[in-house]
């Protein structure tokens, strides 16, 4: 009726690795701004950034995989798990989004100056 420990390491580290590949790979491209990213823009955006914001919802969601345990459940549990959160993601980035390009434009046009 015991149950045996079993050790994670492997798990942990394979977990450590991945996570920390796309983080250097954010940070190269962080540093770098490669010109055909950076120059290039796809809904009000430039390329690199929608680039970080696919990569950071990458992580989160291998975070909520990783540490919610989330490969040993049904997949009907993961996607009742996963999917809210992808879709609030999405939303506040929307929200975000949407309100600073309106303060820039109000700021661009002069409506009100910048004090700052």
């Amino acid at each position: 009726m015991s149950h045996e420990h079993v050790s994670n390491t492997k798990r942990i580290w394979t977990v450590f690795g991945i996570l920390s590949v796309i983080t250097i790979v954010e940070v190269i491209f962080g540093i770098l701004k490669p010109e055909v990213l950076h120059m290039n823009n796809l809904l009000g955006l430039n390329l690199l950034n929608w680039l970080f914001i696919f990569l950071t919802i990458l992580k989160a969601y291998y975070i909520v995989y990783a540490f919610m345990h989330m490969e040993g459940e049904k997949t009907s549990l993961r996607y009742a798990v996963i999917f809210p959160l992808i879709f609030l993601v999405v939303y506040l980035l929307f929200i975000l989004l949407t309100e600073a390009d309106y303060i820039f434009e109000v700021f661009k046009n002069g409506t009100i100056k910048w004090n700052f």
